[in-house]
């Protein structure tokens, strides 16, 4: 027992040492950059302290992006979250969300989710909810896109989580304000045949003949895509 104390206090003296010397020679390190310093040949602890000193020295110097990547060497999620919550004081909400996934701080990435939201950054708040696969506040994300009539965030939203219903609400709110590009990504995501059936008669009818020819296409309507092509080749 006494030697096996003793071994330990001696690698621990050691590891202190290559600590204390690396600190000395951290200028040179910043300067080479973390991509290419090479510390294969310390055993794993030292080389986590090192990593970790050389990330606090980064972030000192003002840079992030050379921190996030020794942190993550390191493993030391609690300084990547650090760097997270730096990124959220200054505004910078779609930085501290990838600090927060690398650290995978699902409570970090909720309330920075909602944070964005409260503020109208809808991308970033999908971004932060997506990344932990929260339902219910996508959901409130897209009803929030649709009133403010922000149709391609509310598809995405209502696509990533499989919500055909909301899909086909959004696509039929599109084609009452004539976005028809919006109404047939829609009723596309939904994969709703009898709207794309039905939206297909409206191009058709608006002389839309390449959007009706898809969306006949995607609806397995064959009787109305051979009409078009047999009638419309010209105008395709």
């Amino acid at each position: 027992m006494q030697k096996m104390v003793s071994n330990l206090v001696e690698q621990t003296v050691q590891q202190n040492d290559e600590v204390n010397n690396f600190k000395k020679i951290l200028p040179s390190l910043i300067e080479k950059g973390i991509d290419n310093i090479n510390l294969s040949m310390f055993n794993e602890e030292t080389k986590k302290q090192l990593l970790t000193v050389l990330g606090d020295e980064y972030v000192r110097k003002g840079r992030p992006n050379d921190a996030i990547k020794a942190f993550i060497l390191a493993g030391e999620r609690r300084k990547l979250v650090a760097i997270g919550d730096d990124y959220q004081k200054v505004g910078l909400f779609s930085d501290a969300i990838n600090s927060y996934k690398l650290a995978n701080a699902t409570e970090k990435l909720f309330a920075v989710g909602v944070k964005c939201l409260e503020e109208g950054k809808i991308p970033d708040a999908i971004n932060a909810f997506r990344t932990i696969n929260s339902v219910e506040m996508l959901s409130r994300v897209g009803e929030v896109c649709v009133q403010k009539q922000k149709y391609d965030y509310a598809l995405e939203v209502f696509a990533a989580i499989d919500n055909k219903q909301k899909l086909i609400m959004v696509g039929d709110l599109a084609l009452k304000e004539h976005q028809l590009a919006y109404a047939a990504k829609a009723f596309e995501l939904a994969g709703d045949s009898e709207k794309l059936n039905k939206f297909g008669d409206l191009c058709l009818r608006e002389g839309l003949f390449s959007t009706a020819l898809r969306t006949y296409t995607l609806a397995g309507n064959t009787m109305m895509v051979q009409f078009i092509n047999e009638n419309f080749s010209k105008s395709l």
